[in-house]
């Protein structure tokens, strides 16, 4: 599922010290301050990035939860097989919509589950149905009446529940900021998420990770941004370009570090830059099955990254059917993730978008990994 409506803000936090494969970790002991990822000599830095998992989906059948089942060995197979040393959850990580119980941090929870249990620290932003209202199923209205309803246990749920039924049923939906404090809350300290500043709210995920050397030298920013839906508008707002625009001239005033950019709904951008038939040179990709799903509105946001010759990619999900990168104006690379999740519309097979970062010579080289292990797709992404 792609479509849906919602505001958005923009917002960076503090940051992190991270080690795992080949890159230094230090983790603090509280749940807030994050800072920077760390980068051994000598060794790349690999993200694997999942997409689009919507967890929880036909919630109320046997159905959903088998494929959700799915989906956790999908992430657990690009796991162990690329071993990266941080994730990125791009947005739609549930179907809140389709989520008929009080607390979708459940479902949450279990879709981080496969990298948490590894050590991996990861890091996610929201899509346009994490906090979606639920939706009445048609068939619970035919003349078999409203089916049973198979609701989780929710003996850990907040003690604010105090109204909600003890067999874990409600539809009253989860927010935002609930799910990433809940997410945190249950992280055992390896989510790098954060809820952003409060006057850029309704928009939740925004900040930015540097990474940096093992001399503390910041290699790269990773910049994550709201775009939107679910209980507001697909849009990334004004008050969200100008923050962008002052954290970035402010931890990076000469343009001197690369910059990557994440985000859930692509931009019209996108559009601009698809291929019309076959995905051919320049781009580069496997599945072109459909058309770009646009933000409403992104107020001159992919002008500002055009302008800053820093930054080298933007990362998007939303669109299953598409999974290539293309170049836009010759400037920056415009990618979409692959379909991670074994729910929400389309058949086409499930795997990563995987992103490898070099120090020296500083390079990001990206490919895609899929559930049968095969890998295809490379391409330099900071290539002249």
């Amino acid at each position: 599922m792609k479509r849906s409506s919602s505001l958005l803000i923009f917002t960076v936090l503090s940051l992190p010290l991270i080690s795992a494969v080949g890159w230094e970790l230090s983790i603090p002991s509280t749940t807030t301050a994050r800072t920077s990822l760390r980068v051994r000599e000598g060794s790349p830095f690999k993200i694997a990035i999942f997409a689009d998992l919507h967890f929880g989906e036909d919630s109320w059948t046997d159905w959903g939860p088998r494929q959700d089942a799915k989906s956790v060995n999908v992430m657990s197979t690009v796991l162990d097989a690329e071993t990266p040393d941080f994730v990125i959850y791009l947005g739609d990580v549930v179907t809140a919509n389709n989520i008929a119980i009080q607390n979708a941090s459940l479902f949450w929870d279990k879709a981080i589950s496969p990298t948490r249990d590894r050590n991996i620290p990861w890091t996610s932003l929201f899509g346009n149905h994490d906090d979606a209202s639920f939706v009445w199923p048609l068939d619970w209205f035919s003349s078999s009446g409203i089916p049973p309803v198979l609701c989780p246990s929710v003996s850990n749920s907040s003690d604010d529940d105090d109204d909600d039924d003890d067999d874990g049923c409600g539809f009253r939906g989860t927010t935002r900021v609930e799910l990433i404090q809940e997410e945190i809350k249950a992280s055992n300290a390896l989510s790098y998420s954060m809820t952003g500043p409060k006057e850029l709210w309704p928009s939740v995920s925004n900040y930015v990770i540097p990474v940096e050397s093992s001399e503390k030298r910041v290699v790269a920013l990773l910049y994550f941004l709201d775009s939107g839906g679910g209980s507001y508008p697909e849009v990334i707002s004004n008050a969200q370009v100008e923050w962008f625009k002052t954290k970035s001239n402010t931890l990076n005033p000469d343009l001197s570090i690369p910059e990557l950019i994440f985000w859930h709904i692509p931009s019209k951008a996108y559009k601009n830059v698809a291929p019309r038939l076959w995905i051919t040179r320049p781009c580069v990709g496997s599945i072109n099955k459909e058309r770009v799903a646009a933000q409403e509105a992104e107020n001159g946001m992919m002008r500002v990254l055009e302008n800053r010759s820093s930054v080298k990619a933007v990362f998007v999900g939303h669109n299953h059917g598409l999974d290539w990168c293309c170049p836009y104006k010759d400037k920056l690379w415009l990618c979409f993730a692959r379909h991670t999740g074994y729910v929400g519309y389309g058949n086409w097979p499930r795997g990563s978008r995987i992103l490898e970062i070099t120090e020296m010579p500083f390079r990001i080289k990206s490919w895609i990994r899929m559930e049968d292990g095969t890998v295809h797709s490379e391409v330099n992404l900071t290539c002249d």
